[in-house]
């Protein structure tokens, strides 16, 4: 009972000016799942203290009964002292004790090591002994399983001969990694179930704030402890009670070191994102780790999760890592500092590989050849619609990612630049495939010798008079539907570019389905007579007329140019079936 009154007492001293809210190592209580609260946050959670040492292998450097002596015998139980029996279970009316060979010559070092599997933060480390207190030890501690190791502590009544270490040294700020050296808990009495235990926290002024100073933090973790016994209180100083009788009296001085117990008081290190530690699929400890974290010590974001630093939780802060933020398109993404620094330490992930036709940071807004289709969100798949920018008309194949406007060339308009704009025509030309339909002024047309009033006389029929009859059609050479392409000037006359449609009457070879020329002289277009409009269809009745230079069709005085109406459709064909029987009239 005097062991564990001195245990509880070195806990209470170890938090002694710790505060209950930020003390890693206080215990909680277990609700569900301690790592969230009852609405679902998150908060920082811990595993329970424990003996990480308990049922654990403990190497020694030197066993008693290996070889078997005559008071130690590895195979005799009753003779047997094992390292085993350092971490067993041990009661004060059954204490079990490892103990060392017996040494002759002093000095003559033994080594205890115990792993403990994984990184724990180590609050205290104990040795219960079944032998007198050694004069000299040291506890030693490794961070990378064994590869190296640096000193906790030393106990010794001649420090500096010893470990080159005073015996009283302050611990400040700037030396908190330090191991001291102190005469205390050396002396020879008790002689069994004497105690050394130390706090790895005790005296460490940044212990009141743990949660702020990594420097502690990596001095309490450890993945394995190392204890060196140096020298022994040699039994001369008892009066060489054993001195005649061990080992055949040989005159020599032995000695020996026996523990009862050892013990690493501390928890599981999961950096405050995780409440339990497990076996994998290989036994190995590892934390169950919570927040988003993975990792043995739960020091690391889960993939995706990147969105801000991993960090340790606090009891201000549970630092769950975040999930970047892509909007359903990308799968994976990576941490940016300064764009996390940037926006106010809110956010740092980058999505990589977005999906789906997006682009950008967040995978927010539509790549080049693509555009927002507004009537979907973001993070639907089918939220970026193609330009579809026509091949000929649009100047490249990007379009405005907003409204899909693609960029047309000069007189092209259109979403996807389709068509021609309002003074245009097309053109055959892929480069200018719509080109400014000429404007004519009918005061340019005019000779300074010719009145205006001619215009009211020179266009027959008359205005208006449009009523297509038996007479009017047998009188004309041909009777055609057209459409207007486009116009050039050639001298005084205007040249059209049409497309025949329909061939109601024909009595030229030159009248034919296709693309032919309609002429008109400019002083007839002056006068509006007729008035033709690009792009429209017309329907065309005239008379044959001749001219080498002037190949194609030939509108005047004598001829009907006038838009066409889809009524006219059926009394044509009517009148193309009476002239087929001979109904005409003769001329």
């Amino acid at each position: 009972m005097e062991v564990l009154q001195l245990l509880r007492l070195l806990l209470t001293t170890t938090m002694l000016g710790l505060s209950q809210t930020v003390n890693p190592f206080v215990a909680q209580q277990t609700p569900p799942d301690p790592c969230y609260d009852e609405n679902g946050a998150p908060r920082r959670c811990i595993p329970e203290f424990v003996n990480a040492a308990f049922g654990k292998e403990v190497q020694a450097s030197s066993t008693c009964g290996k070889p078997p002596t005559r008071h130690c015998d590895a195979s005799d139980p009753r003779r047997a002292h094992p390292p085993a029996y350092l971490t067993d279970l041990n009661t004060a009316s059954n204490m079990t004790c490892w103990r060392s060979e017996t040494f002759h010559h002093s000095p003559h070092n033994v080594t205890l090591t115990l792993s403990l599997g994984k990184k724990f933060e180590v609050v205290y480390v104990s040795l219960q002994f079944c032998s007198p207190r050694p004069e000299s030890t040291a506890i030693l501690k490794s961070m990378d399983y064994g590869k190296t190791w640096v000193p906790y502590q030393y106990y010794s009544s001649q420090c500096r001969k010893i470990y080159g270490k005073p015996s009283k040294a302050t611990v400040t700020k700037q030396n908190e990694q330090e191991a001291l050296c102190t005469d205390g808990l050396t002396d020879l009495y008790p002689l069994t179930g004497g105690l050394i235990a130390f706090s790895t926290l005790d005296g460490r002024p940044s212990a009141q704030d743990f949660d702020s100073s990594p420097v502690l933090q990596d001095w309490v973790t450890a993945t394995d402890i190392r204890v060196v016994f140096s020298r022994p209180h040699l039994f001369r100083e008892l009066g060489g009670r054993e001195g005649g009788e061990e080992e055949g009296g040989t005159g020599s001085t032995p000695y020996y070191y026996a523990v009862g117990e050892l013990q690493v008081g501390g928890r599981c290190k999961c950096n405050g994102h995780a409440a339990r530690c497990l076996r994998d699929k290989e036994q190995k400890l590892v934390c169950d780790c919570k927040h988003n974290t993975e990792g043995p010590e739960c020091d690391r974001c889960k993939p995706f999760h990147y969105d801000r630093p991993w960090q340790r939780a606090s009891a201000r802060e549970a630092n769950e890592c975040l999930a970047c933020n892509c909007n359903l398109h990308a799968r994976r993404c990576r941490f940016n500092m300064e764009l996390y620094k940037l926006s106010g330490r809110r956010s740092g992930g980058v999505c990589l590989n977005c999906r789906h036709n997006t682009a950008g940071r967040h995978c927010h807004y539509c790549k080049e050849g693509f555009y927002r289709d507004l009537s979907k969100a973001i993070t639907d798949r089918k939220a970026c619609k193609a330009c579809d920018c026509h091949p000929v008309g649009a100047a490249g194949k990007t379009c405005n990612q907003t409204t899909g406007q693609c960029p047309c060339k000069d007189g092209v308009t259109g979403l996807t630049c389709n068509r021609c704009a309002k003074g245009y025509q097309q053109s055959r030309s892929p480069v200018a495939p719509c080109i400014k339909i000429p404007a004519i002024n009918p005061t340019s047309l005019i000779t300074s010798t010719e009145a205006p009033a001619d215009c009211d006389s020179y266009c027959k029929p008359a205005k208006g008079n449009y009523k297509i009859n038996m007479k009017k059609y047998c009188k004309k050479d041909y009777v055609v539907q057209v459409n207007i392409l486009e116009m050039e000037t050639v001298a005084n006359w205007a040249k059209f570019t049409i497309n025949v449609l329909s061939v109601y009457k024909c009595r030229d070879e030159r009248v034919k389905r296709g693309d032919n020329f309609l002429w008109i002289h400019l002083k007839d277009l002056s006068c509006k007579c007729p008035k033709i409009q690009i792009s429209r269809k017309y329907l065309v009745m005239g008379m044959s007329e001749s001219s080498p230079d002037r190949p194609g069709l030939m509108a005047d005085k004598n001829s009907l140019v006038i838009q066409w109406r889809d009524a006219w459709t059926r009394r044509l064909r009517k009148l193309q079936r009476r002239e087929k029987k001979g109904k005409c009239l003769k001329p």
